[in-house]
């Protein structure tokens, strides 16, 4: 029977209820809303923060990371891209989440803004956290309480540890292109891979790439992973085998990071996340493209 090789990183609702009250808990939401618009500067989609619809309620005791805002490189051409390690350290410090902390994230709507968050502290050497399963959907659905008052967490050290590696460039992913040895993994809907759409510049995904969307690896009903057994038969029906080294995109480096952590959960290694994803390689004409169906 698979298993998931680090379980402290999926807590339940239970689990954080009973630990509410815990000092040295801390809990961050990490929410982004993406409207999706057909022209102008901000296609594909307006960005908007979740700070807005934390502060009016959230889990009790949690602060807020603000992706869109304070951890994404603002220099960057894309969103969401990686910050500084100096940037990340001093923002996450702010917010109280230091070294020796033990971190649960969680977000509402699109449960890979938690994975995010996760995704972007492992690759600064930190290994405390852990994702609330179901996230916000679910902590609601079970009439469990929130808050509309900040929190209390004084600031603190966060010391960066960078692993690079968990992050690759497009130069990085043309070379893969032609290995054997390595999986590239689309996170987004099928229909995008495809090349049904044109919300990213040219339609159709990376050469070579197969198709695993996000979503799929969650229960709809309640938002919660799915079992380790159905992830794995998702990722062996691609040909994702825990042999070889894997890289995995999707529109912008979010989405991704819920196949990697999943992924990672599984003892996979190798894992990288292409962060800047098909925002910057359906723009790049000098970049190849494919449309059609592949492996889903």
């Amino acid at each position: 029977m698979t298993e998931y090789r680090y379980p402290d990183a999926i807590v339940s609702t239970d689990w954080l209820a009973d630990r509410l009250d815990d000092p040295e808990l801390r809990i961050y939401e990490s929410t982004v809303f993406l409207h999706h618009v057909e022209e102008g500067p901000d296609a594909p989609y307006r960005v908007e923060s979740g700070r807005a619809r934390y502060e009016a309620a959230h889990i009790p005791g949690a602060g807020f990371l603000d992706i869109a805002n304070d951890l994404s490189d603002p220099a960057a051409p894309t969103h969401f891209m990686m910050p500084s390690a100096t940037r990340f350290a001093e923002v996450v410090g702010r917010a109280g989440l230091g070294d020796d902390a033990r971190v649960i994230v969680y977000s509402r709507g699109n449960k890979q803004w938690s994975t995010r968050l996760w995704w972007m502290l492992r690759a600064m050497g930190f290994d405390n956290a852990a994702v609330l399963n179901g996230g916000w959907e679910k902590w609601t659905a079970e009439g469990r309480p929130t808050s509309g008052v900040p929190p209390a967490y004084p600031p603190a050290t966060f010391t960066p540890h960078p692993r690079p590696e968990l992050f690759v460039d497009k130069e990085a992913v043309a070379a893969a292109m032609d290995d054997p040895g390595i999986c590239t993994i689309n996170a987004l809907l099928p229909e995008l891979h495809r090349g049904e759409s044109k919300r990213y510049g040219r339609p159709g995904h990376i050469p070579g790439s197969v198709n695993l969307p996000c979503g799929t690896l969650l229960d709809p009903e309640t938002n919660v992973f799915l079992p380790p057994d159905a992830v794995q038969a998702r990722l062996d029906a691609v040909g994702a085998t825990p042999g070889k080294r894997s890289i995995v995109y999707c529109g912008g480096g979010i989405a991704a990071t819920l196949d990697a952590f999943l992924m990672h959960q599984l003892g996979y290694e190798g894992i990288s996340v292409y962060d800047a994803s098909m925002s910057e390689w359906a723009k790049d004409e000098s970049l190849p493209i494919e449309a059609g169906r592949r492996k889903a």
